[in-house]
């Protein structure tokens, strides 16, 4: 397998916003903590060592413990799970939803991006232990989101009626897509057929292909994680406390040309239960659960508060506080949307006194296999030219291959001559002749950009097979026009070569921010 690395700005595909952090624009600073080099973590070690509690860890190690007491746990996961209670042991986490069979490829590169940091950090301070985590997203209830994966360009959909957190959903249904699937699924079928929630379906799977890597699964849907958010709960529904800290910052990212990812609410927790997570909104004296009969009084939903935390589901404002609360974390692996939403926080951050992680943007990743790559060789172009739009990609090559002269910039500059010269003649006569003139040499113009096109599109057609192979490469390598990393199922490239992840480890460096591109080779 060989790696190239491209420029994100050449992929085209990002916006400014996400390249301005990874440039260090100076105008972004005030909205993180740290930039994520290897050297910048000694501040953000001592920042958290310092913050984060005894009791704290205690508590994580022993609900992890019980969520992996049916699991058969490798050695790394056994010893990383059991160094929690170290106060030299931190975190570096990403998150993501409970997609089916793992959904697009770029999450597979998110944890492979959290493999390496903890490696990384340990070379670097040896001292201490890094343990990669993922959290599961098991209280989104966004189920149309999770529902369906991409394998070999065929789309496979979990068809289901169950509503609320979807880590609570049954596996019921998965017997007809596991039958369709082609190749080798085994840990798939182990994990939907042999456990009962979605939940633990993703933690067995996940085990099952990380498990030897010491990735540790933390699903934070538990009293008594929710128990240690108990004091934000009640800052944030009784008092209404983070909404000026988030409009403030937006604004500011606003006033300097961004566009913001996220916005925030007067209350910005669920009400969470059975197959219910509907927002929380304050009407009068009453605090209303949403699209429901529910209601409470102050006083009920403070005793709800203390008595059973589990019940409020935090929103993307406040998710990823709830994280570096439960967690020693020093980083947050996320994709470019993440990256900026984070981004939005840190004044929420400070406001509950908690340490701001650094934000590492996962890798990103286009791979190529044998058949593609040769394909793309006998093309001619160059491997940027493909993140371009399919009629860029045919004009580009006809252009270059062409016999013919197919453009008319001379002759466009002759005409653009010709009509200056006759319009300062027609206004030298009557200045009311100048824009008529003007709107003559315009027209003639337009004549001639037309004719371009026509002889761009007559050459075209002497060329067709030559296009459709350029076609079939673009199909491949950005399936309906997409970044593969995007669309595509890892199975694609797993089933075919088993060490697909390992490669991608080796391959993958975590603080170097390009674009990587993997190939296959003879």
């Amino acid at each position: 397998m060989r790696l190239t690395k491209i420029p994100f700005t050449d992929t085209k595909a990002f916006s400014s916003f996400f390249t301005d952090y990874i440039h260090q624009k100076e105008s972004l600073k005030p909205f993180f903590d740290q930039f994520p080099s290897i050297e910048n973590f000694n501040k953000t070690l001592t920042n958290k060592g310092q913050s984060f509690s005894t009791e704290n860890r205690k508590v994580l190690e022993a609900v992890i413990q019980k969520q992996y007491s049916s699991l058969i746990q490798s050695e790394p996961v056994r010893n990383n799970i059991a160094s929690l209670t170290d106060s030299k042991t931190f975190t570096v986490t990403t998150g993501h939803q409970l997609n089916i069979f793992t959904g697009p490829l770029y999450f597979i590169y998110k944890i492979v991006t959290v493999i390496n940091a903890c490696r990384a950090l340990k070379k670097k301070y040896p001292a201490y232990s890094f343990v990669p985590v993922y959290w599961m997203a098991s209280e989104d209830h966004d189920y149309d989101e999770i529902k369906y994966f991409r394998l070999y360009g065929k789309k496979y959909v979990w068809e289901t009626k169950q509503t609320g957190a979807v880590g609570r959903f049954k596996t019921e249904g998965f017997e007809k897509i596991l039958n369709e699937l082609p190749g080798d699924v085994t840990p798939f079928k182990e994990a939907y057929l042999k456990h009962k929630t979605l939940s633990d379906a993703v933690r067995y799977y996940f085990n099952e292909l990380f498990g030897n890597e010491g990735v540790v699964v933390v699903d934070a849907d538990d009293h008594d994680l929710k128990s240690l958010l108990k004091e934000v709960m009640k800052e944030d529904i009784l008092k209404q406390a983070t909404i000026n800290h988030v409009d403030n910052t937006n604004k500011g990212l606003e006033d300097l040309g961004y566009k913001t990812q996220i916005f925030c609410r007067d209350i910005n927790f669920f009400y969470l239960d059975n197959n219910i997570r509907s927002r929380i909104e304050k009407q009068g004296d009453r605090f209303q659960v949403l699209d429901t009969q529910l209601n409470f009084s102050e006083e009920e939903i403070l005793t709800l508060i203390n008595t059973q935390p589990e019940k409020f589901s935090p929103n993307v404002i406040l998710r990823p506080l709830y994280q570096e609360i439960i967690l020693p974390n020093l980083g947050y692996v996320g994709g470019p949307a993440e990256i900026v939403y984070w981004l939005q926080l840190k004044a929420v951050f400070d406001h509950f006194n908690t340490p701001f992680p650094v934000l590492i943007p996962r890798n990103f990743a286009l791979v190529i296999d044998h058949t593609v790559n040769r394909k793309l060789e006998k093309t001619g172009l160059n491997l940027t030219d493909f993140f371009e739009e399919k009629n860029y990609i045919f004009n580009h090559w006809v252009l270059k291959n062409t016999r013919h002269n197919l453009t008319v910039g001379e002759e466009h500059n002759t005409i653009s001559n010709i009509y200056n010269l006759l319009r300062k003649k027609a206004e030298s006569i009557d200045p009311t002749l100048g824009p008529f003139v003007g709107a003559e040499g315009k027209r003639a113009i337009n004549s001639l950009e037309k004719i371009e096109r026509k002889l761009l599109r007559a050459e075209k057609r002497l060329h067709t097979d030559r296009l459709k192979q350029i076609e079939s490469v673009k199909d491949a390598l950005f399936p309906n026009g997409n970044l593969q990393e995007r669309t595509d199922n890892f199975l694609n490239f797993y089933q075919q070569d088993n060490r697909f992840i390992a490669k991608l480890i080796e391959h993958f460096d975590p603080f170097d921010f390009s674009f990587n591109v993997l190939t296959y080779t003879e």
